[in-house]
């Protein structure tokens, strides 16, 4: 995604991989062979990679898939891809969706292809899968001072030249962890580094004031290993969160950021990146970040919002920016989890064979949207079906008076929070509007 330019002062992201086209990012995961470890896929087609069955184009109802199954909707996926890219256009933002949220190279790919400046990461395993699928950047939203993690970093950045990797610091000490590692490992590039703004008091991490924030800065300065090249920060942790206070917050980052130039603590720095951005906030970070002043370097405005890829029916839902600023378009949920009526004892209960290993259930419980008639596969509105609760392997539902509903049945439920829900499933199939599935998305917890 293309990032604004006023008065040449906004830095223009270069591909996302160096070297590596987005398309052979996740070459190999096509030729993984289809056995017992996937849920949900057919029996028959054990043995079959997944390439081969995914040009087969079963048909998610018919196609000898077993439930529950869990489903992306393809043209959503798609539609909700386009939409981030043409946002961060528009609003002259780079993009480094978290990659946490899913952790599949597939969907990665597709980000990649539509601009996105690199992908971020929490953890080091994350950082590890990313570059075992050639992903040239990596923004990880953190301190890291894990030594082991920090050798492989070094390893790796000595290993390939081009690799550009970022992460937080938001201690002295987590800053002198970091050296001696790398030191130790010998390094022979330093690790760009941001410093992190806490949200406030009682939020989750990140240097608590600007003094503090200063203190960690000098640490960097005098580490050999590192360079520090900008500020960053999570705005969705800001306490008693509005549009107010979480702008409040987003203008203290981009004032450190200001006040770190003009105090010429990015020496050696090619561009300072200020970063923050969310699922819940990008509008603000958008129109804060639209007044960031010219500084002596290129500044690269870089978003981070990563559950957008398939967006939900609960959580995000409500808290999406859209919602306040549904001009600029609308997400849609692409999750959809099939699972079937294996119990209707009374006239107002029965169970469905999906449960807490299958759905996500940390924020809202999944919600009965469609169900698929077993008789002569017609689909209607869950009308009187409510889900009440959730078992390992069942689903609570209760019926209302004359809910027709029976065993055999299928119900299609939509899905709260995406990070939970992807890590459920191995291998997911993305499927159209009428059932057909093209592909098959891998991901890595």
């Amino acid at each position: 995604m293309a990032a604004e330019r006023p008065a040449g002062h906004t830095a223009v992201p270069a591909p996302s991989a160096p070297g590596v086209s987005p398309a052979s990012l996740a070459s190999g995961l096509a030729d993984e062979r289809v056995d017992h470890r996937f849920k949900a896929l057919p029996p028959d087609a054990e043995g079959l990679t997944v390439g081969a069955l995914a040009a087969e184009r079963r048909n998610l109802f018919t196609g000898g898939f077993t439930t529950p199954v869990l489903a992306l909707s393809a043209e959503s996926v798609a539609h909700n891809l386009d939409l981030l890219e043409t946002y961060a256009e528009r609003h002259g933002l780079a993009f480094a969706p978290h990659g946490k949220t899913s952790m599949a190279p597939q969907l990665f790919v597709d980000q990649l292809r539509r601009g996105a400046w690199g992908i971020t990461a929490a953890v080091p395993h994350q950082a590890r899968v990313y570059r075992a699928y050639g992903i040239g950047r990596i923004f990880l939203a953190n301190e890291l001072v894990d030594a082991v993690a920090l050798r492989w970093l070094a390893g790796e950045m000595t290993a390939d030249p081009e690799f550009r990797f970022v992460c937080y610091v938001d201690s002295v000490r987590g800053v002198e962890l970091m050296d001696q590692a790398l030191s130790a490992a010998g390094a022979t590039r330093p690790v760009d580094v941001v410093v992190e703004l806490a949200a406030g008091d009682g939020a989750r991490t990140g240097a608590r004031t600007e003094a503090d924030c200063a203190a960690v800065a000098d640490a960097v300065a005098a580490a050999g290993s590192l360079r520090l090249v900008g500020v960053a920060g999570y705005e969705g942790e800001v306490p008693d969160a509005g549009p107010e206070r979480v702008r409040e917050w987003l203008r203290r980052l981009v004032a450190l950021a200001a006040g770190f130039d003009a105090a010429g603590r990015f020496t050696g720095a090619g561009e300072i990146i200020i970063s923050a951005g969310g699922s819940a906030w990008f509008d603000a970070v958008a129109d804060v970040f639209a007044g960031i002043p010219e500084l002596t370097l290129p500044v690269l405005k870089l978003l981070r919002s990563g559950a957008y890829v398939s967006h939900d029916d609960g959580h995000y839902k409500h808290l999406t920016p859209f919602n306040r600023v549904p001009e600029e378009g609308a997400l849609e949920p692409a999750f959809r989890l099939w699972a079937q009526v294996v119990s209707h004892p009374t006239g107002e209960q029965a169970f469905l064979n999906a449960g807490k290993r299958d759905a996500a259930y940390d924020l809202d419980l999944p919600e009965a949207q469609v169900v698929r008639s077993a008789r002569d596969g017609s689909v209607r509105p869950a009308t009187g079906v409510t889900v009440t609760g959730l078992s390992d392997q069942h689903t609570w539902v209760r019926t209302e008076a004359g809910t027709e509903l029976e065993v055999g049945d299928w119900v299609g439920m939509g899905l709260s929070h995406p990070c939970t829900s992807f890590d459920k499933w191995q291998l997911i199939p993305l499927a159209e509007a009428d059932g057909t599935v093209t592909d098959y998305i891998r991901t890595f917890f």
